[in-house]
């Protein structure tokens, strides 16, 4: 279960990751509202997930996801470039969340 809160709070982390860049600095109420509201749950969804996952795993799982994640949006929503280095550093990441997944005796 910490397993599906931990892949839970790194959505939710995109999802605060993008509802803060249309914030445009909080200066807009509602993508404010929302950026600060995601980013409380996938907090607590990470502290969650930390009861029973170790501290390296569990932090390294969450930002991969979002780092990911946010790449994958920022291409598919925002026209940010697409290019085979930026490909390779997400593949890297990606790799660097499997490893650790496989490491994890959780």
């Amino acid at each position: 279960m910490a397993w599906i809160v931990l892949v839970f709070a790194g959505l939710l982390e995109v999802v605060w990751a993008f509802a803060m860049k249309q914030s445009e600095g909080f200066s807009r109420l509602w993508p404010s509202v929302i950026t600060l509201v995601t980013m409380g749950l996938s907090f607590a969804c990470l502290a969650w997930a930390m009861r029973s996952l170790p501290l390296g795993t569990a932090y390294t799982i969450w930002t991969g996801i979002g780092a990911v994640g946010a790449f994958i949006v920022g291409i598919a929503f925002l026209g940010e470039a697409m290019n085979a280095t930026r490909i390779l550093a997400a593949v890297l990441i990606v790799s660097g969340l499997v490893l650790m997944k496989l490491s994890s005796t959780a």
